[in-house]
């Protein structure tokens, strides 16, 4: 098992190097916007209204395109390491296609992809914009509890991404295409489900913390009977 993670490490290294470089790259254009004045702050922000209204509603233009860059960034490495695992299984690399590969690796993208959006988030508002929201927020401990959270959440979906993909190849013969939409139609079902129900549930004005805990414990077990059923599946 070590000698497989060994193996695998040094692709996903690849992968989260150019993802880290590019969001430092963008995290050094927004200071240099900054400083040029070319990046502008609204520090009017909606009370009241659910969670994503208050965020949107101080994003400037240019922060908004910006915040769509640091998404794009995130959806971009999640994406990629699901799909690297599959692709590592295809070329026949030992360990690649195991669920336990597949979920330490899911949750190292996981990890990265929100490093990523951290680093170009921090660059998006002012520091009164920072301070002031600082103020809104829960605790230190409980912003912790809350990132880990999302990250399990997040690093389960993609192991499941990654051991789905391995056992439609597996099992694909000359369909390998089409067990891969047959499974994102399936799959994607059930979490867009759950996704739709965990949304509403944090996009409220004032988040019931044991109403979003219980659906992101859902999501994560749901997440894990998926990959453990892909498991199955791969040869």
């Amino acid at each position: 098992m070590k000698d497989s993670m060994r193996t695998m490490a040094r692709p996903y290294a690849i992968l989260f190097a150019i993802a880290l470089v590019v969001a430092l790259l963008a995290r050094i254009g927004l200071a240099v916007m900054d400083a040029a004045g070319w990046l502008a702050y609204d520090y009017i922000s909606a009370s009241g209204v659910p969670m994503l209204d208050v965020i949107c509603s101080i994003l400037t233009g240019s922060a908004f395109v910006a915040f769509l860059f640091a998404a794009a960034l995130t959806l971009m490495v999640s994406a990629a390491g699901a799909v690297l695992q599959a692709a590592l299984f295809a070329k026949g690399v030992q360990g690649a296609g195991k669920p336990a590969a597949a979920f330490l690796w899911g949750w190292a993208a996981a990890a990265v992809s929100l490093v990523c959006l951290l680093v170009v988030a921090s660059g998006i508002l002012s520091g009164v914009q920072v301070g002031s929201m600082s103020s809104k927020l829960p605790g230190a401990g409980m912003l912790v509890l809350a990132a880990v959270c999302f990250t399990a959440f997040l690093g389960t979906l993609l192991g499941a991404s990654s051991q789905v993909m391995c056992a439609c190849i597996s099992r694909a013969g000359g369909r390998a295409s089409w067990n891969l939409v047959g499974a994102a139609a399936v799959c994607g079902a059930v979490v867009m489900v759950l996704t739709v129900l965990t949304f509403a549930a944090i996009n409220t004005a004032s988040p019931n913390v044991a109403a979003v805990g219980g659906l992101l414990a859902v999501d994560c077990v749901v997440n894990v009977a998926l990959l453990l059923a892909a498991g199955k599946f791969t040869k």
